[in-house]
């Protein structure tokens, strides 16, 4: 039997007395494009952090493929196939889009710190940029620096860096917010490219995305999963409703 892509099991964090994840337990299974929803201050973002080595869990495990990575840093969780986005765009603004994502396909090519290798020269590095910039429709933008992109280009930029290290299992949290209809559409349609023959978990609060790219959902409140299960299920789920989506799905 295959191990799911991602698996967490009991999973806890708390800051001092305070209980932000309660016992989560969680598979998902490779290939799946699984959303997160909850109420603010539900503990989405924490049980990011819990999964990608930010925070350390009180108690529980989280394994990728089957490999315990409970506790990791969050660079060798990165190594081993799992890359995240934030909230916040994380993004090197005065580098141009290029070498954006040229710098995040380095390291995962072998090519560690050298102050004597000329970086034009790679051409296997080169390729990689290239191919990258084409999946996140950035390739005309390449000598552009990455400050001055639109918020939805900046975004779709962060996505690039995310599987620049050719992560299998994807973590996007908020991958739209703040966008306007027509930036959404767009993002929407390169999250669904760019997660073909990945494994994508991410946190959303936009309902329309969710139900359109989610195969399941899981709901999250106050630390706890009130329920997994797959749009059409969750979407008329009383619990669900009476806890985070009331009158917005009805």
């Amino acid at each position: 039997m295959t191990a799911p892509a991602l698996e967490l099991s009991g999973l806890r964090k708390s800051f001092g007395a305070t209980q932000i994840i309660r016992g989560v337990d969680l598979a998902i299974p490779k290939g799946e494009r699984h959303a997160v929803i909850g109420p603010n201050g539900a503990g989405k973002s924490t049980l990011f952090h819990l999964i990608s080595g930010r925070y350390q869990p009180s108690a529980g495990s989280v394994r990728l493929r089957g490999e315990d990575i409970t506790g990791m840093a969050p660079q060798l969780i990165n190594r081993r196939g799992l890359s995240r986005s934030f909230q916040v765009t994380n993004i090197f603004p005065r580098l141009s889009v290029w070498e954006n994502v040229r710098c995040a396909t380095l390291w995962a090519m072998g090519y560690k710190y050298s102050f004597w290798r000329n970086i034009e020269r790679l051409a296997d590095a080169r390729q990689r940029t290239e191919q990258i910039l084409g999946e996140i429709n950035l390739l005309d933008r390449w000598k552009v620096p990455a400050g001055v992109l639109t918020y939805a280009e900046q975004r779709a930029l962060e996505i690039g860096l995310t599987i620049a290290g050719n992560a299998d299992v994807l973590l996007l949290d908020e991958p739209t917010a703040g966008m306007s209809h027509a930036e959404t559409e767009l993002v929407v349609a390169l999250i669904r490219k760019v997660s073909e023959n990945r494994t994508l978990l991410m946190i959303e609060h936009d309902m329309s995305v969710v139900f359109g790219l989610a195969d399941r959902i899981s709901v999250l409140v106050y630390g706890e999963l009130l329920a997994t299960d797959t749009p059409e299920r969750v979407k008329a789920n009383a619990a669900v409703q009476q806890a985070y989506l009331g009158l917005e799905v009805s």
